[in-house]
């Protein structure tokens, strides 16, 4: 029994200060896979001349992020993030945490909607070395042109969103100091003496 009480009590490990090497890696790197997406989705509207180019780079991109985030999500799930400031404002908080599973749900929705609109549409999702990737709803115009509307929604709504992390992003950079950008922009310095009190 004594056993088991000095178990219960032992100290539990403190709090990371910073994410883990594959959080911070998949999350700058699905960063930039995302703003390429945005402008590649605004040049297929814009162009007519590049957008079978920018249409084969739009498709297997879109299945990378969603495979990409699913690794995201197993990794934030196995490793726990670095707490927000405790002065940050409640409202805040709950700003930083609905703002990051949205981010999250985006990620997922955009290429899963794509991925049913096209094979809606009957057009094949084809990959990088020709591989075409089977359909995931039946062939229906109908479904076609609510899932092609849903597409575009939900792809302004992660630019709005994207928008809004970055203007965080920065302010928690610039403004408040308070290590929030730093804990995903690097990691902890195991010669740095103040790193645990920092």
């Amino acid at each position: 029994m004594n056993d088991n009480a000095n178990h219960n009590h032992l100290p539990s490990r403190p709090a990371p200060r910073h994410f883990n090497l594959t959080a911070r890696v998949l999350h700058w790197s699905m960063a930039l896979m995302i703003l390429a997406m945005l402008f590649i989705g605004i040049g297929m509207v814009a162009s007519l001349s590049l957008r079978p180019t920018l249409i084969s780079l739009h498709r297997p991109l879109g299945i990378a992020i969603l495979l990409l985030v699913i690794v995201r999500l197993i990794n934030r799930l196995r490793h726990r993030p670095p707490p927000l400031p405790t002065d940050l404002p409640a409202v805040q908080v709950f700003a930083a945490k609905a703002s990051h599973w949205l981010l999250y749900a985006l990620m997922f929705a955009m290429p899963l909607v794509g991925w049913s609109m096209l094979s809606a549409g009957g057009y094949p999702v084809t990959m990088f070395g020709g591989f075409t990737l089977p359909a995931i709803a039946p062939h229906n115009a109908t479904v076609y042109a609510v899932l092609r509307s849903a597409h575009t929604w939900l792809a302004l709504l992660l630019f709005a969103t994207v928008l809004v992390h970055l203007a965080a992003a920065l302010y928690h950079a610039w403004m408040r100091r308070d290590g929030v950008f730093a804990s995903m922009a690097r990691g902890d310095d195991p010669t740095n003496a103040n790193s645990t009190s920092e």
